[in-house]
C-alpha cells in the first residue's frame, strides 16, 4: 500500500472479520488499540456490543456479516483511553479499497457505523441527520447508523435516545435485508 499516511502507525493492517460472502456489510471507523492487537475490526468493547446489536436484529455476526473499516490501521496518538479519528487525508487514502470490498463483497445492505464512514462511503457527514435513512447506492441500500462507541458514552434507553434509535435501525435494517434476500 505505497504512500499510506498511516504505514507506521499501529502493529497490524486490519481490514475485515465475518463472512466475506454476507449480503451485510458493516462498514466502520478506524482499527482502536484491541484491533490492532487482534488484528480484526470490532472486538474491543464497541465491537462487543456490535455484536449483541446485531444479535438482537437476528444477525450472526460471523455468518450474516461482513465487517471492515473506513481505515485500516490505528491512527498514531491513541492511547487506549481516547480516540484520535481518521484525518481527512486518511479517509480519503483508504476510500478506493473501501469501494473495492464493497465491490467485492457485493452486499445488499450496508451499515455505516458514525460519521467516518459516511465520509468514506457518502462524502457526507452528520450522523445525526443521517442516521436511520436509507440511501440507495450503486443498486444497494445503505443506512448510516450510530456508531457502537458512541453508544457506550450514552447510554439511557428511553424513547429517542441513541440507543433506542439504534434498536429501531437494527429493526429496520432486518426488514430491509429479509425482503432484499427474499426477492433474490
Amino acid at each position: 500500500m505505497k504512500d499510506d499516511p498511516l504505514a507506521n502507525a499501529g502493529t497490524n493492517v486490519v481490514i475485515s472479520r465475518g463472512n466475506p460472502k454476507a449480503r451485510l456489510l458493516l462498514i466502520g471507523e478506524a482499527p482502536g488499540p484491541q484491533e490492532n492487537i487482534k488484528g480484526k475490526p470490532f472486538v474491543g468493547p464497541a465491537g462487543q456490543l456490535l455484536d449483541k446489536i446485531l444479535q438482537g436484529g437476528n444477525f450472526d455476526p460471523e455468518q450474516d456479516v461482513y465487517i471492515t473499516n473506513s481505515v485500516f490501521r490505528l491512527p498514531p496518538g491513541t492511547d487506549g483511553k481516547s480516540f484520535r479519528k481518521p484525518t481527512d487525508a486518511e479517509v480519503e487514502y483508504y476510500r478506493p479499497f473501501v469501494f473495492e470490498i464493497i465491490r467485492l463483497v457485493d452486499p445488499l445492505v450496508i451499515l455505516l457505523t458514525g460519521n467516518v464512514a459516511c465520509q468514506s462511503v457518502l462524502k457526507k457527514t452528520g450522523i445525526t441527520s443521517l442516521r436511520g435513512q436509507w440511501i440507495q447506492f450503486d443498486g444497494r441500500w445503505l443506512m448510516p447508523i450510530f456508531h457502537p462507541s458512541y453508544l457506550l458514552r450514552n447510554q439511557s434507553r428511553e424513547p429517542g435516545s441513541p440507543k433506542s434509535l439504534m434498536w429501531e435501525d437494527i429493526k429496520e435494517a432486518r426488514r430491509k435485508y429479509d425482503e432484499l434476500v427474499g426477492s433474490l
